[in-house]
């Protein structure tokens, strides 16, 4: 293996340094080792801008926008997969990957690219953080947005404990979230008929407008851009057997783990619009368009005193948690592309005070209702941004001379250019319709 202190490893400080054991163990021990990656990187899929894209779709259109939420956790299955795959047939994430093929302009506007993502999804938590605290405990959005930047020495002592602390960290507030959405399930007792209803596609997500800014922002919020950064680096960790079979079966456990992780986001974000759409769209509130709004009808329109109480400690949780996706995301872009490593709390500490910045402004001139506004719009920024990860991933995975003989088969590599046209069309499609209308 390269020396310790070699610019190709990636997070050198928690590289391998996650025990598996031996060939001897049994098959579950061994995939019990590689659980976690999977969960960090389901963190940027239920993060506050998804809570705004999702409730938007379901108190305006009812259950028709699951199809978009379903077929967007299908593409992140797929591109975290390959993000795993990337990382570990080659060593490299995806930022040193880029930094090592492609001409320095080039790489020059990918890093703008992706620290403009991580911008809008600091920007999303620092909202949803602040309306949490300001449901929960009545602070103002500008001094709950101050506040969201304490979250810089939480990461930082858990990094510091270890790279396994931070893992339990974000399963257990998973855990809360996924706990919370389950309960107001129970409540909003949607009809099953229309659920399943909701999962068939229509060609009317593509020719309504209003239908397909909120569809292209939940493609935004569920396949996140800095996502497929950061998963090409945390998988890693693991001290897995740097030979052809070593790596064989890390790919095959690190899969199956962002599977079942995003198969939970698929989960959450279905929640959300569900119950969106059963308290708010049958019940002539389908103008609710503020999380704060969702907030307080949903005590009174589901009967149930707790409903409300648990959305916004559900809301609180997600705004925690996504923070450290950020920082690690921050982290391994500014390394791969720049080889320029900064402090942990200075880099945390930038890449929030970039976010609160637009938001303290957008409190202060233009009020508390303009931030809701600004969250769906940073989702939109995240889904323009994509193109910049997805292409040069795909074309990553499917070379023979990076990837070896963990190169991706045709089928496969057709799918996942597929999934990238999608992605480029819908957000061609939105460009259009914003500019021309």
């Amino acid at each position: 293996m390269p020396n310790a202190d070699s610019p190709r490893r990636s997070l050198p400080d928690v590289f391998a340094t996650v025990r598996v054991p031996g060939p001897g163990a049994s098959t579950l021990k061994r995939f019990l080792a590689f659980v976690g990656p999977g969960y960090l990187i389901s963190v940027g899929y239920m993060d506050p801008g998804n809570w705004a894209t999702d409730l938007q779709g379901g108190a305006q259109f009812g259950y028709t926008l699951l199809s978009v939420i379903l077929l967007s956790n299908l593409m992140a299955i797929l591109l975290q997969a390959l993000s795993a795959r990337l990382g570990i047939a080659t060593g490299l994430d995806l930022a040193q990957a880029c930094r090592e093929r492609f001409p320095r302009r080039i790489n020059l506007l990918l890093w703008i690219a992706c620290e403009l993502a991580i911008i809008a999804c600091d920007l999303a938590e620092v909202i949803g953080t602040a309306i949490a605290l300001q449901l929960l405990f009545g602070f103002s959005l500008l001094t709950g947005s101050l506040l969201s930047a304490l979250d810089a020495f939480i990461v930082l002592l858990l990094m510091g404990r270890g790279f396994r602390y931070l893992e339990a960290f974000i399963i257990g507030l998973l855990c809360i979230i996924a706990g919370c959405f389950a309960a107001q399930l129970i409540m909003a007792h949607p009809p099953m008929g229309g659920i399943l209803h909701g999962f068939i596609p229509t060609t009317s997500i593509l020719t309504n407008h209003a239908m397909l800014y909120i569809a292209i922002g939940i493609v935004g919020a569920t396949v996140m851009p800095h996502n497929l950064y950061l998963h090409s680096s945390i998988v890693q960790t693991r001290a897995y057997e740097r030979t052809p079979d070593g790596k064989r079966e890390a790919i095959r456990f690190a899969t199956l783990d962002s599977t079942i992780a995003l198969s939970l986001a698929l989960f959450i974000n279905a929640a959300i619009l569900i119950v969106a759409a059963a308290a708010f769209h049958t019940t002539g509130h389908s103008d609710v368009a503020e999380i704060s709004v969702a907030y307080h009808l949903l005590s009174p329109v589901l009967g149930a005193a707790l409903a409300s109480t648990l959305f916004a400690v559900a809301l609180l949780a997600a705004g925690m948690n996504s923070t450290i996706t950020g920082t690690l995301a921050g982290q391994i872009v500014m390394e791969g592309f720049l080889h320029l490593r900064l402090p942990d709390w200075a880099r945390r500490l930038v890449t929030r005070a970039l976010a609160i910045v637009p938001v303290v402004i957008a409190s202060v001139w233009f009020g508390d209702k303009s931030v809701d506004s600004l969250l769906l719009l940073s989702q939109v920024i995240l889904s323009m941004q994509l193109p910049f990860a997805v292409v040069p991933l795909v074309w990553f995975v499917t070379r023979r001379d990076m990837m070896g003989p963990f190169t991706i088969s045709r089928p496969v590599a057709g799918l996942a250019w597929l999934v990238s046209g999608i992605i480029l069309a819908l957000n061609f499609k939105l460009l259009y319709d914003t500019l021309m209308g």
